[in-house]
């Protein structure tokens, strides 16, 4: 199976972590994950009140969960959405996503700052397509 095609064209700006473009052009497998929030197992908000770091690790690590369940890994991923209540945790953000990204071919990205999620207490969370052969 052809990869999907990350581009990030000379007519756009240079984006930090992301690709502008992914470029699906071969049958496959779409999985689309629902946001993952920085929840245990049992559904507690992980980390202390307020605890980005710890909320953004544990939506990571609920992702890779998530895409474990039908065989796929972050390099199979073509597009993640993030949302966070306060765009002051972009830079902790960027250290967490980078841990789990393959930088060398990253999804395209939506990052957003809202004003609250469903869950009381919640600062971050992602959603995610990835590509799989048939």
């Amino acid at each position: 199976m052809p990869q999907p095609r990350f581009l990030n064209p000379s007519t756009l700006s240079k984006p930090p972590g992301y690709s502008h473009v992914v470029e699906v052009r071969a049958p496959g497998r779409i999985v689309y994950i629902a946001g993952q929030l920085g929840l245990d197992v049992d559904g507690n908000i992980v980390g202390a009140p307020g605890d980005f770091r710890a909320q953004a690790t544990q939506a990571f690590e609920n992702l890779k969960l998530a895409l474990a369940a039908v065989g796929a890994g972050f390099g199979d991923l073509i597009k993640i959405n993030n949302y966070m209540t306060d765009m002051s945790h972009l830079p902790v953000f960027r250290e967490v996503r980078d841990r789990y990204l393959n930088l060398s071919a990253p999804p395209a990205s939506t990052t957003v700052e809202i004003s609250k999620f469903a869950r009381e207490g919640a600062l971050f969370e992602i959603e995610a397509v990835a590509m799989l052969p048939e």
